[in-house]
C-alpha cells in the first residue's frame, strides 16, 4: 500500500503531483536542487530533501541521490514526472531493485519503446501503421536504401526525441551531410548515433491517443489530442478532440493505440503518437510517461490521470470500461514558456516579480512558478500550463484568447503575446494548420513596441500593495493594468 511519495521531480509537474497525493490522503516529499530552494513544489510537499546543486547531472539526474532521499524519508514509491528520468528503464529498475515502487510502466517496456527502429518493428508485427522506411543498418548500400524509399526522407536518431537528430533531406546530394549531422548531435544527446531512415511526411499533423493500463492486462484509450502546433519540433498548444479526424478515424486510432500498449505489457499512463496526412495514420513513437499535455485529456475525459497513476502502481484494476469514456466539448492547452519568440524562441531566464493568473469557469493553471522565485536557465524554461475547456472549439478559443490576455508575468519576457497571436490566426481559427504552421506563417514575429505609458503603469503595478493586484489564497486577478494595455508584456 503506498502512503508516501516522493516526487523525482520540478516544476509544475511536480506540483500536479503532489496535489493529487494530496487529494488521496497520500503524503509527498519534494527534491529540489540550490537553484530551486524556493519553488512551489518545495513547500507543498509534507517533506523535501535538497539533492545537490542546479546541474542536473548531480540532482534531477542522479540515481544514488534520488533513492538515498526516498530512503531517508521512508518513502514507499517514486513519481518520475516527465523528463529527467521518467522514461529511463534503467532508473526504472533501480526503483525497483530498491525496493520501492516506481510509479510508471515496467523498465522493460520503457526501454524497448525508448528506441525507435525497435519499437516500429513491434508495431509493424502488431499491424499497427508505420512509416515507411529503412530500420537496418546503414553501411555502404544508403544510397540505394534512401532511392527505394524515396525524396524527401527523413534522417532520424533511433534513440531520439524532442527533435534531436532529426534531418529533412529533399535531394540525394544532401543525404550524406544530414546523417553525419544528425548522428552527431544524437552522440551527443542520447549516447547512442544509431538512425533510422524514413518517407518524410511534408505537412503532417501530429495526433496522439492517450492510453491507460492497468497490471492485469485491462487496457484503454482516452481518445486523440492534437498537438500539431509546434515550434522547432517542441509542442506549444494542444487539443481535444481533434478537428481534423473523423469519428471513423478516430475509432482506428484508437484501436491501434490500445495494440500498441498490448504488444508491450504496458501497464500505468501512456501515449501513442501518430503523424496523419492525407487520410492516413503512421506510428511515430511511443511516450512511456505522463505527458505535458494531459489536462486537455482531463478536461473533455474528466478522468485524473495522475491518480489513476498511482492507483495503477499500487496494484489497483482499472474501474473504467472503453464505453465509460466520452468526450466532452473541447480543451485547449498552451505553454507559456519563459522565451522569446522574436528571438528563436531564445529561453529567458530571470526572477518572477509579479504573477497574475486568470480565473472563471473552465480555465485551470497548471503552474510551477510563484512570484520571487529565480527561473533559472539550469532547466526547461516551462512555466505553466494553461488550460481552457468549452462546450466547443469557438467557445474554446474564445476562452483560451481572454485567459491570455489575463495572464501576467512581470519580470520575464514569455510566449504569452506570442501564443495569443498564433491562437488568433485565421488559419488556426478554421483548423488548416500542419507541423509547419509556425516556421511558415510567424517567421518573422517580432514583440510589438511597448508604449511608454504601458511601462509606467507597470512600475505603478509593481510597487502598489499586492492584495490591489492578486489574492494570496486563491490567486485571484482583482485588478489590473495589463487588462487594459493588450498583449504585450515588459521584463523588468
Amino acid at each position: 500500500m503506498i502512503k508516501k511519495i516522493l516526487v523525482a521531480n520540478r516544476g509544475e509537474i511536480a506540483c500536479r503531483v503532489i496535489r493529487a497525493c494530496k487529494e488521496m490522503s497520500i503524503k509527498s516529499v519534494s527534491v529540489y536542487s540550490d537553484v530551486d530552494v524556493n519553488s512551489p513544489h518545495v513547500s507543498m510537499a509534507d517533506e523535501a530533501v535538497c539533492i545537490g546543486p542546479a546541474n542536473p547531472s548531480e540532482s534531477y539526474l542522479n540515481f544514488d541521490k534520488i533513492i538515498d532521499a526516498a530512503k531517508s524519508t521512508s518513502s514507499d514509491a517514486i513519481h518520475p514526472g516527465y523528463g529527467f528520468l521518467s522514461e529511463n528503464g534503467d532508473f526504472a529498475q533501480h526503483v525497483i531493485d530498491s525496493d520501492l515502487i516506481f510509479i510508471g510502466p515496467s523498465p522493460e517496456t520503457i526501454k524497448v519503446m525508448g528506441d525507435k527502429a525497435e519499437s516500429k518493428k513491434m508495431m509493424d508485427e502488431a499491424g499497427v501503421p508505420t512509416i515507411p522506411g529503412h530500420d537496418g543498418e546503414l553501411s555502404g548500400n544508403i544510397d540505394s536504401i534512401a532511392k527505394n524509399i524515396g525524396f524527401p526522407l527523413m534522417v532520424k536518431a533511433a534513440a531520439g526525441g524532442g527533435g534531436k537528430g532529426m534531418r529533412a533531406v529533399y535531394k540525394p546530394e544532401e543525404l550524406s551531410g544530414a546523417i553525419e549531422s544528425a548522428s552527431n548531435e544524437a552522440r551527443n544527446s542520447f549516447g547512442n548515433d544509431t538512425l533510422i531512415l524514413e518517407r518524410f511526411l511534408d505537412k503532417p499533423r501530429h495526433i496522439e491517443v492517450q492510453i491507460l493500463g492497468d497490471q492485469k492486462g485491462n487496457i484503454i484509450h482516452l481518445f486523440e489530442r492534437e498537438c500539431t502546433i509546434q515550434r522547432r519540433h517542441q509542442k506549444i498548444i494542444e487539443e481535444s478532440p481533434s478537428s481534423a479526424i473523423t469519428n471513423k478515424l478516430r475509432k482506428q486510432m484508437g484501436e491501434a493505440a490500445i495494440k500498441a500498449a498490448e504488444v508491450t505489457n504496458y501497464h500505468s499512463t501512456g501515449t501513442v503518437e501518430f503523424l496523419y496526412q492525407d487520410g492516413e495514420f503512421f506510428f511515430l513513437e511511443m511516450n512511456t510517461r505522463l505527458q505535458v499535455e494531459h489536462g486537455v485529456t482531463e478536461m473533455v475525459c474528466g478522468v485524473d490521470l495522475v491518480k489513476w497513476q498511482i492507483r495503477i502502481a499500487n496494484g489497483e484494476e482499472l474501474t473504467l470500461s472503453q464505453k465509460d469514456i466520452k468526450q466532452r466539448g473541447h480543451s485547449i492547452e498552451c505553454r507559456i514558456y519563459a522565451e522569446d519568440p522574436s528571438r528563436n524562441f531564445l529561453p529567458t531566464p530571470g526572477f518572477v516579480r509579479k504573477l497574475n493568473l486568470p480565473i472563471g469557469p473552465g480555465i485551470r493553471n497548471d503552474v510551477g512558478i510563484i512570484e520571487g522565485q529565480e527561473v533559472s536557465s539550469s532547466y526547461d524554461p516551462l512555466l505553466s500550463k494553461l488550460v481552457v475547456w468549452d462546450s466547443n472549439r469557438a467557445d474554446a478559443i474564445d476562452k483560451m484568447n481572454y485567459a491570455l490576455g489575463n495572464f501576467v508575468v512581470l519580470g520575464l519576457i514569455t510566449n504569452q503575446p506570442f501564443l495569443k497571436e498564433v491562437i488568433s490566426n485565421e488559419e488556426f481559427v478554421k483548423g488548416n494548420f500542419d507541423t509547419n504552421f509556425i516556421s511558415e506563417n510567424f517567421a518573422d514575429w517580432k514583440l510589438e513596441d511597448i508604449p511608454l505609458e504601458a511601462i509606467a503603469s507597470a512600475l505603478l503595478s509593481s510597487k502598489s500593495s499586492s492584495s490591489a493586484v492578486v489574492s494570496k489564497d486563491s490567486n485571484t486577478v482583482v485588478s489590473s493594468p495589463w487588462n487594459q494595455k493588450g498583449h504585450w508584456r515588459q521584463g523588468l
